[in-house]
């Protein structure tokens, strides 16, 4: 997402490739590991299994939400809120810049992500405004928008402070893709309008990556349906992913992405969309890699291996074989374009260019566990149809 990219990310406003390429950002697993050495740390108030990249502990009358490196590269960086329930006490070791009263009546999201999320617990209406309003997927928030309900903010460097004054949301949310975005941080705060970071980006599992909702629910005090939504989806995923691999007989190699320009953006193999390959019942080309960050190859490099892989999933936002070979015709060799094993996920897309794909995806990953591995093992799901991704031909 998404990738985002969401992604993972507003980078959208450039190119979709440069969605798909923000979206498969991914982060090393070392905060949480460091963390499970620490007994603490599993003290019944903290409601967080999976997600490395926060942590969340529930008090009386509010809870303690740490933001756990929240971009590429941040090390040791953490940043910790208090969302206080209206009416409640601030704690005294709460300095007032970190405080955050909930739930929350306006939010300003800077990614789909978080649009997608807000939605599932029922709390849309909330959104006051989004960073590209055109590409969102959401019917209801598409809606508020053509009411003037939703305004669109812009993103990054390119904020439109004057109308973020004037929308005067109790919080923003944004994503962080390197250190420069502590300026941008720093920008916001100058307007006295609280911000969190999210980092659900950087996660490197669908799952973890999924459980950021329960940020959400505590966000607008409905932990236990934020909960309750995502024990369901933990069960779906594993359910199909125990299915998958109790059943198939090989794993397919499998090529992601586009290159831009000269440079392919690789997906290390500790991301979240590598283990969604992986739990799918295929071989993502680069599993081995590691990797804080996207990785730039060369096309010639990429090519090479990809010479190996029998799908290619993700293919930034062509909906043609044509539309690839004009980017470079050397990929009209690649045997998974010859044999025309070529699945986009773009099937769910607005006439903008509102891809869903980012949105609800990154709440139901079951869903596109299911896709992946109906399309490399079709005789897993036979009644399954596509919902995310379409064959391009």
């Amino acid at each position: 997402m998404s990738f985002h990219l969401k992604i993972l990310t507003q980078l959208k406003f450039f190119s979709w490739i440069f969605v798909s390429l923000f979206a498969i950002f991914i982060s090393s697993c070392s905060s949480k590991r460091e963390k499970m050495s620490d007994e603490s740390y599993f003290s019944e108030n903290h409601v967080i299994s999976r997600a490395e990249r926060f942590s969340l502990e529930k008090m009386d009358g509010y809870s303690i939400l740490t933001i756990i490196n929240p971009w590429q590269g941040a090390k040791n960086i953490n940043q910790v809120y208090y969302l206080v329930k209206r009416g409640h006490k601030i704690p005294d070791e709460a300095d007032s810049l970190t405080v955050v009263f909930v739930p929350l009546k306006s939010i300003v999201c800077m990614s789909t992500t978080y649009v997608a999320m807000i939605s599932a617990i029922g709390e849309e209406n909330t959104i006051s405004g989004v960073s590209g309003t055109d590409f969102i997927f959401s019917k209801n928030l598409i809606k508020n928008i053509e009411l003037g309900l939703v305004e669109d903010v812009g993103y990054e460097a390119n904020l439109n402070k004057e109308l973020i004054l004037k929308i005067s949301p109790d919080l923003i949310m944004m994503y962080g893709i390197g250190s420069e975005s502590a300026g941008y941080l720093g920008k916001i705060k100058e307007l006295g309008i609280k911000v969190i970071f999210n980092a659900d980006y950087l996660e490197a599992d669908p799952l973890s990556k999924a459980e950021w909702i329960k940020l959400f629910g505590a966000l607008y005090c409905k932990e236990n349906v934020a909960d309750s939504i995502y024990e369901s989806e933990v069960v779906s995923y594993n359910k199909i992913k125990s299915y998958i691999n109790q059943n198939i007989k090989s794993r397919p190699k499998v090529l992601l992405g586009l290159p831009f320009k000269d440079t392919w953006y690789i997906s290390p193999g500790n991301s979240f969309v590598s283990k969604l390959i992986e739990d799918a019942g295929g071989g993502y080309l680069w599993e081995n890699t590691e990797s804080t960050i996207s990785m730039p190859f060369g096309i010639e490099n990429v090519f090479l291996q990809a010479m190996n892989a029998e799908f290619w999933f993700n293919i930034g936002n062509v909906k043609t074989k044509d539309e690839i070979s004009m980017i470079d015709q050397r990929l009209m060799d690649l045997p998974c374009f010859k044999i025309g094993n070529l699945y986009n996920n773009n099937k769910r897309i607005t006439m903008n260019g509102g891809n869903d794909y980012w949105e609800s995806g990154s709440v139901y990953p079951h869903i596109i566990l299911k896709d992946m591995a109906s399309i490399m093992h079709p005789d897993l799901f036979g009644d399954h149809g596509l919902y995310f991704y379409k064959h391009i031909y």
